[in-house]
């Protein structure tokens, strides 16, 4: 078996910041065509590798190619670890599903590999969302495991996030005469101090325990040094759990909007939602995950973020993350890898392919 420390420093050395990737996915092209039996599928920068053995499950094993950008200088080998963009977030996975891709030619259950572009940039971009729209077939599975970084952890489904633009009006004036005026700045006093105060829900889950956040994450408001403002913008992050839909948790953030409103309604205020990406359940009875966790007494945990595990359960396949790194390097300037998480997630992932349920 390869040194799978190694083959991810070998990913590492290949610079795959978001919109330049065409190198890296040259190069899992060709590993991937090597293997005898798996049919590739290559969709832009999008690569779709399955087995058809007409087993009686489909695994989908997915990573995303891309890196944020940083110093691509390329890796650094320290004893049993490595250093370098990308090792955690997420060539090491990348690097078991290749492994696991040459070395279990004979899987209990078929295997679909997903090596897909541009996860780190905005989901317009995102190169799941491309396969979805232009070859939905290649996706068709039965649960995904997506190999996000999860330090060996099963990430059971994740949140949804949404952010809306709140915008309050007032009235101009000079500023030798504010009280001919309204200011729209000081009217998001009382609004930034309710969302500091914001009592989050922390509902469980399947076992999971998420726990719900609406934060401002940017605010916009001033004309001149002598206007009284007449608008103010603040733009505010919601991330909700999995036992709510997206309209109720746009619900949700509206009436907690009302009271800071002109007239409770919102005659002149205006709030509008400007992204949105839908939350996931944890999708864990499924006996593949059940038996991913249940023979490696894996800790099960919720994934409080936003993951691309939503675009397989909108389209109704249950998924996880599950990836060797550690989740809190990920996007740091000291992003490593160990090897024993690297060959422990192999281990796990190898088993449930070579065994099923």
């Amino acid at each position: 078996m390869t040194d799978l420390l190694a083959l991810t420093a070998e990913l590492v050395d290949i610079p795959s910041v978001s919109f330049d990737e065409a190198a890296i996915v040259a190069h899992l092209e060709a590993e991937l065509r090597a293997i005898p039996g798996l049919a590739v599928d290559r969709i832009g920068d999008n690569l779709v590798a399955r087995t058809n053995l007409g087993r009686g499950h489909r695994l989908i094993l997915a990573g995303h190619t891309d890196t944020v950008p940083g110093d691509t200088s390329g890796s650094r080998l320290d004893g049993d670890v490595l250093w370098g963009l990308g090792t955690t977030d997420m060539k090491g996975g990348l690097a078991v599903m290749l492994e696991l891709a040459r070395v279990v030619r004979e899987p209990a259950v078929d295997v679909t590999w997903v090596f897909y572009a541009r996860e780190e940039v905005a989901i317009v971009h995102n190169g799941l969302r491309e396969l979805f729209a232009e070859a939905p077939e290649l996706l068709a599975g039965d649960v995904a495991i997506l190999g996000e970084p999860t330090a060996g952890a099963i990430e059971a489904g994740c949140q949804g996030t949404m952010r809306l633009e709140v915008t309050l009006a007032g009235a101009r004036a000079h500023t030798a005469r504010p009280w001919m005026g309204r200011n729209a700045v000081h009217r998001l006093g009382a609004l930034l101090t309710a969302l500091e105060a914001y009592p989050h829900r922390e509902p469980v889950v399947d076992g999971c325990r998420y726990r719900e956040a609406l934060q401002a994450v940017h605010v916009e408001g001033g004309v001149a040094g002598n206007v009284v403002p007449d608008s103010a913008m603040v733009r505010i992050n919601h991330r909700y759990a999995p036992d709510r839909t997206g309209a109720e948790a746009e619900a949700h953030v509206r009436e907690f909007l009302a009271p800071f409103l002109d007239g409770g309604g919102g005659d002149s205020d205006v709030v509008e939602l400007v992204d949105h990406s839908p939350a996931a359940p944890p999708g864990l009875s499924h006996p593949l995950l059940r038996a991913v966790t249940d023979r490696h007494h894996l800790e099960v945990r919720a994934k409080l973020g936003w993951t691309d595990v939503a675009f397989f359960a909108e389209h109704g396949v249950p998924a996880v993350n599950l990836g060797p790194g550690e989740p809190t390097l990920a996007h740091t300037a000291g992003e490593c890898l160990e090897r024993a998480p690297l060959e422990s997630c192999f281990t796990v992932l190898r088993d449930l392919l070579e065994h099923g349920t």
